[in-house]
C-alpha cells in the first residue's frame, strides 16, 4: 500500500492505495525565490508592452482601477499588491486615486474577513477595495453596443471608466475556458448578468471546445476575450501558483501575449499523462478556499473525467463548508434532482439562460459518463437529507469524510482486485492529457 495527500478543506488528508494505484499529477515546480523582487522585475519589464512607470508617465491617469480574484481563488494578492502598489505612489499615484475591484462574477459579495484575507489589513487601511455587484445596473455602464454583430455587454463602471486598468489574478487550467486568467479578470470577473449567461450559455457550453488546456475554437475563450478587448486592459499581471499557494511565475504585459505565454508553462507544468483510462478514479474539490461548495466542486469531477472510462467510478472529497452553493443553484440542484437528462433537455429547448445552470450542465459531462451510481462525494458539508436528493452518490457511514471515502475505496478495490486504480492529489488544478 502507499499513501498518497489530497487537497481538501484547509488541512488536506490522506489516502492508502493499493501500490498499483497511478498517481495523475504534474511537474513539482518549486516556488520563486524572492517573489517581491520578482514582482518588481516584471513590472518594469513586462511582457509586449513598456513597464508600469512607463506607461503611467505616458498616460497621466487619475485613476487606476486594480482588479483581483474573489475567496474562491488561491490568488497571492497580499504579495504582490505591495509592491505594485508601491511603484503606483513611486509613479505619482496616490492612494486615494485607486481602487481595488473584487471580480465576483456571480459569487456572493466578500465579507469583512474575507478582504483581509484577499489583500491584507494594511491595504484595506490604505486603498478603496469594492466587490462588482453583476446585479446592480446602477454600477454597470455599457462597452459594447451590439454593432459587432454580439450582444451588448456592460461592465463595472469603476474599472470601466478609470484612467488605467490592471487585471491581476493567476492561470489554472479550467473546464470550461481552457485556461483562467487573462481576459477572464474582466470576462466574467466583471461583466452584467446577461453576459454571464450568455458566457455560460448551454451553446457555448456544450461545444467539445469548451474544455480543459484548450483556447483555439472555445467559445468561452472567444467571448471573454471579446468583452475584455471592448474595454481595453492596460496592464495584466498574472502568476502561477504552487500546490503550498506561492508563486512560481509571473506573466506581466500586454493581455493576449502574457497570458498566452503563462498558459504555455502552466500547461507544461500541470499535465498529467493518461495512457487508457481506469476502472476507479480518486480526485477532490481542490482544497480550501475552492471547496468550499459544491458548485466549485463539480470543477474536479470534470476535470478528473478524461481518466475515468465508460461506466467507471468516480470518487471524490470536498469540504462544502458552505453548502451546495447559492441558493439559485441550490434550487436547480433539488429542483431536478437524479433527472440530469431531463435537464439537459430542458435547457437544449429554450434560448434562455437560467442562473448557475451552467455548472450542473458540466457535471452532466461526468454523469453521461458514469452516471449517477458511479460519481460518489465524500463529504461533511452537505446533510445527508440534501446529498440524496441530488445527482451524487453520498459516501455514507460512520466517521468523517476521510474515513469514509477510505473505506469506499477499500470495499472498491476489495471487490474488484485486478481493477485500474488512479488518484489525482491536486484535484481541478491538474490538467489531464491525452498521449501526443
Amino acid at each position: 500500500m502507499k499513501t498518497v495527500s489530497l487537497l481538501y478543506g484547509r488541512l488536506g488528508c490522506q489516502v492508502r492505495l493499493p501500490d498499483s494505484a497511478v498517481v495523475l499529477e504534474g511537474a513539482h515546480v518549486p516556488p520563486l525565490a524572492d517573489p517581491a523582487q520578482a514582482v518588481q522585475a516584471a513590472l518594469a519589464s513586462p511582457i509586449g508592452s513598456a513597464g508600469l512607470p512607463e506607461l503611467i508617465a505616458a498616460r497621466k491617469p487619475r485613476t487606476v482601477a486594480i482588479t483581483i480574484s474573489d475567496i474562491t481563488r488561491p490568488v497571492p494578492n497580499k504579495v504582490f499588491l505591495p509592491p505594485m502598489l508601491e511603484m503606483l505612489n513611486a509613479c505619482g499615484i496616490a492612494d486615494a486615486q485607486i481602487v481595488i475591484i473584487i471580480g465576483t462574477g456571480m459569487h456572493r459579495p466578500s465579507t469583512d474577513a474575507e478582504r483581509e484575507i484577499l489583500v491584507g489589513a494594511d491595504i484595506l487601511g490604505r486603498i478603496e477595495v469594492i466587490d462588482h455587484q453583476a446585479d446592480r445596473p446602477d454600477t454597470l455602464v455599457r462597452v459594447t453596443d451590439g454593432s459587432d454583430g454580439h450582444p451588448p455587454a456592460s461592465l463595472n463602471a469603476r474599472f470601466a471608466q478609470a484612467d488605467f486598468r490592471i487585471v491581476t489574478g493567476y492561470i489554472e487550467p479550467h473546464f470550461m475556458a481552457g485556461f483562467s486568467g487573462g481576459r477572464k479578470g474582466v470576462c466574467p470577473a466583471l461583466v452584467d448578468l446577461a453576459t454571464l449567461q450568455r458566457f455560460h450559455g448551454y451553446k457555448t457550453l456544450a461545444s467539445p471546445l469548451a474544455d480543459n488546456g484548450v483556447l483555439d475554437g472555445n467559445p468561452c475563450h472567444a467571448e471573454s476575450l471579446r468583452v475584455a478587448k471592448a474595454v481595453g486592459v492596460d496592464l495584466l499581471f498574472n502568476v502561477a501558483i504552487t500546490r503550498d499557494r506561492q508563486i512560481a511565475g509571473i506573466y506581466c504585459g500586454e493581455l493576449e501575449q502574457a497570458h498566452a505565454v503563462g498558459c504555455r508553462e502552466v500547461g507544461q507544468w500541470t499535465c498529467a499523462t493518461v495512457e487508457q483510462p481506469f476502472d476507479l478514479v480518486i480526485t477532490n474539490g481542490g482544497g480550501f478556499p475552492l471547496d468550499q461548495t459544491f458548485y466549485q466542486t463539480v470543477k474536479g469531477q470534470v476535470t478528473a473525467l478524461p481518466a475515468v472510462r465508460d461506466g467507471g467510478v468516480m470518487m471524490q472529497i470536498s469540504d462544502c463548508a458552505e453548502k451546495l452553493g447559492s441558493g439559485a443553484y441550490s434550487e436547480l440542484m433539488l429542483r431536478w434532482g437524479h433527472d440530469w437528462q431531463g435537464f439537459i433537455r430542458h435547457i437544449a429547448a429554450t434560448e434562455q439562460t437560467g442562473l448557475d445552470q451552467w455548472q450542473l450542465q458540466m457535471q452532466c459531462r461526468v454523469l453521461e459518463r458514469v452516471g449517477i451510481e458511479g460519481l460518489r462525494l465524500a463529504t461533511d458539508g452537505v446533510d445527508a437529507e440534501t446529498l440524496g436528493r441530488i445527482a451524487i452518490t453520498p459516501i455514507a457511514g460512520p466517521g468523517d469524510a476521510p474515513q469514509r471515502l477510505q473505506r469506499a475505496v477499500d470495499a472498491f478495490v476489495g471487490a474488484n482486485p485486478d481493477a485500474r486504480v488512479a488518484v489525482i492529489p491536486e484535484g481541478p488544478y491538474t490538467m489531464l492529457c491525452r498521449p501526443s
